[in-house]
């Protein structure tokens, strides 16, 4: 366990201010998976927000902070691939500030349609998230909007909130599995351990095609992949973000990297053994859990299932046995 960076009566705050706006989500230890992979596992259901992913609890305190810390904001402009979009997007809407959201071409059409029913204005720029994240620093200047980064001291206070729930309701588990992508859930489960005083392993997991946190995780510092072209869009980074990579690579006890053809089974599997829907970010927890079954044997353990916002067309080809192109 790392020293914790966040104490446990301000992420109880935090959780406090999200519960304003939304109830806890729930987690299940379902049998059909203990069957399958002998061992007691739980699903952290963040898929069950009004948002369908994590991201909005971190939107909800990031907004509260943004209003009481900077009045004069008239607006905010923030790069995504769909979940922090629509977090941010919703949460500007509650707080009366416009919302201007950089995807890059090709986004999930339904992700974006999602943004724009929370009331953003939605631009398609670049080939990834990077390029769509330089692109919204631009546009902050240029418009003179806030810009927001998908992480944020205020965004993990808010995050820790699922990993609050998760512990209080099962208990001190042996390991808990998380997607990265830009690091706000990572730092958020580490953040709730840590406060805890918990021993319970964190362990990230990330695409082999887009395996930038493994690669700087076992360099000890920043590296960036090059790429980040996986279906699960939720972790398709190509470069981590500074302050993020410096907190998950203390925190975590090691990182996983798994294929596409193995997120495309969890999704399946998580369907089948639990009748809910991950997108492919949702379903990297348990891929990575699935990777390491021989060592969770008999074990307690929770894998994140971060969000269900996968397009119809996706989640059709997944159910019958494909792997998406990304």
């Amino acid at each position: 366990m790392s020293e914790p960076q966040y104490s446990r009566e301000e992420l109880r705050s935090a959780a406090a201010r999200i519960y304003q706006e939304m109830p806890p989500t729930p987690q299940y230890a379902w049998p059909l998976l203990q069957n399958r992979f002998g061992a007691e596992i739980w699903l952290k259901h963040e898929n069950h927000t009004p948002t369908g992913a994590f991201k909005v609890r971190g939107g909800i305190t990031y907004m509260d902070w943004l209003v009481r810390e900077h009045p004069e904001a008239s607006g905010i402009v923030t790069a995504t691939r769909g979940n922090h979009g629509q977090a941010q997007a919703r949460a500007a809407r509650n707080g009366g500030l416009q919302a201007v959201i950089v995807v890059p071409r090709g986004n999930s059409l339904e992700k974006n349609t999602a943004m724009r029913g929370f009331g953003a204005e939605l631009i398609e720029y670049g080939q990834d998230y990077n390029e769509a994240a330089e692109y919204a620093g631009q546009l902050a200047a240029e418009r003179n909007l806030k810009l927001v980064s998908a992480f944020h001291p205020a965004i993990v206070q808010g995050v820790a909130s699922y990993g609050l729930e998760l512990f209080d309701a099962a208990g001190a588990l042996d390991a808990v599995y998380v997607p990265i992508g830009n690091g706000s859930g990572v730092c958020g489960t580490i953040a709730a351990r840590d406060a805890l005083g918990l021993a319970t392993k964190v362990i990230g997991v990330v695409s082999d095609r887009a395996p930038a946190a493994k690669l700087g995780f076992e360099a000890g510092q920043i590296a960036s992949a090059g790429k980040a072209n996986t279906f699960a869009d939720g972790v398709a980074v190509r470069t981590p973000d500074t302050e993020a990579f410096e907190m998950y690579s203390k925190g975590v006890d090691h990182i996983v990297m798994v294929d596409d053809d193995a997120i495309a089974d969890a999704i399946r599997i998580i369907w089948q053994d639990t009748h809910n829907l991950a997108e492919g970010a949702g379903a990297v927890a348990l891929a990575g859990l699935i990777a390491e079954n021989a060592q969770i044997k008999g074990q307690r353990v929770a894998a994140i299932l971060t969000g269900g916002n996968i397009d119809q067309s996706m989640v059709a080809a997944v159910l019958a046995g494909q792997t998406p192109l990304s």
